[in-house]
């Protein structure tokens, strides 16, 4: 029994004289990682408190009592975009939704009213008055020149998970998809890193902790992540989040033409954005756009066809109005290529806000 109670003790010396000879780092493991790992781990500390939880619900009556129930309609993810209570997420989030709540890291939960919103590039800005120490804006990158491989990081609320960080790379630049509205939103980001339902809205980060893009969607039959993610660039929310906190809309641009319906220029059988009119005075006007007309016959003379801008091809109605505004600003000069006659001209137009 005295063996064995001496043996006890010799193995707890040993054990002791072990832990001391490793020092303090025995107690942190962190003190073993990779650079790479603990700047990853220092970027997840520094930007998780200005990643919010958005939680909706709509207002309901109950037929019978009259009563008023709050019926969650949907969740999902958002930032703190500056140090005056400004919120930015996915309008897919708060659509339709009566009662907007965000709900911070430390669990500090505010009501947010909607400042503006653009479907057609599934933005949203929400406000809340929360006190501006609490308020960490996310530093501001740029995404014209990101580069396919490049890291990114993405912190959000994935199924509702609190505050959870997935990694990945750039995996294409350039993608298109459909908005709620039907437009397309052009130039997006595609990232490998996890996306999931309850992570539209959050940021998108490079490796140094800047935003990049907005999530917003996912490419899976599943409903589920499955290795493809569309982020919106930075850039087009640089353009698009000021003028909804400013005017609760975007401005659109133009050229000042009525363009002839898809449907309807798929039955002529040509491809482009068919010109049915042209305002007096406009852009287009003067710089000699020619409107679909009926000649002293009354046979219909078509309109100048557009089929590119600035290089950019232009398939469809939506294509010249995405390019236009996910391109450009008022007053930049574009170069316009249409067909007239069957044979293709060029002109320069200057955009104006409309």
């Amino acid at each position: 029994m005295l063996k064995r109670l001496f043996l006890i003790i010799s193995l707890l010396l040993q054990a002791a004289v072990s832990f001391a000879d490793k020092g303090p780092a025995a107690m942190n493991p962190a003190s073993g990682l990779e650079a790479d790992e603990k700047k990853r781990i220092a970027i997840f500390e520094n930007v998780s408190p200005s990643v919010v939880f958005i939680k909706n619900s709509s207002v309901q009556w109950d037929i019978f009592s009259l009563d008023v129930y709050e019926i969650p309609t949907g969740a999902g993810s958002g930032f703190v975009w500056d140090k005056n209570g400004h919120i930015i997420t996915n309008f897919h989030v708060v659509y339709k939704a009566d009662k907007i709540e965000v709900v911070f890291a430390n669990r500090k939960s505010y009501d947010a009213v909607v400042v503006g919103v653009s479907a057609d590039h599934d933005i949203a800005v929400l406000k809340i008055n929360a006190p501006a120490d609490e308020l960490k804006p996310i530093p501001v990158g740029f995404s014209h020149n990101l580069a396919i491989g490049q890291k990114t990081m993405v912190i959000g609320n994935p199924f509702g998970l609190d505050h959870s960080l997935s990694t990945g790379v750039v995996s294409a630049l350039g993608r298109s998809i459909s908005a709620m509205s039907g437009r397309k939103i052009n130039n997006m980001i595609q990232t490998d890193a996890a996306i999931n339902p309850g992570n539209s809205g959050g940021p998108l980060l490079d490796s140094s902790g800047k935003l990049i893009g907005v999530t917003a969607a996912i490419y899976s039959p599943s409903g589920a992540y499955a290795g493809v993610g569309f982020a919106i660039p930075v850039d087009t929310v640089r353009r698009i989040v000021p003028q909804l906190i400013e005017h609760g809309r975007i401005k659109r641009l133009s050229i000042g033409v009525t363009l002839v319906p898809d449907p309807i220029r798929e039955r002529i059988g040509v491809g482009g954005a068919l010109v049915l009119d042209v305002e007096p005075a406009s852009p287009a006007y003067l710089a000699g756009i020619q409107g679909t007309r009926r000649n002293f016959l009354g046979s219909v003379l078509l309109g100048d066809l557009i089929v590119s801008m600035d290089g950019y091809k232009i398939e469809n109605n939506d294509d010249l109005i995405s390019i236009a505004e996910d391109n450009h600003k008022s007053g930049d000069k574009v170069i316009i290529e249409f067909i007239r006659d069957e044979v293709k001209r060029s002109q320069t137009v200057q955009l104006q806000e409309i």
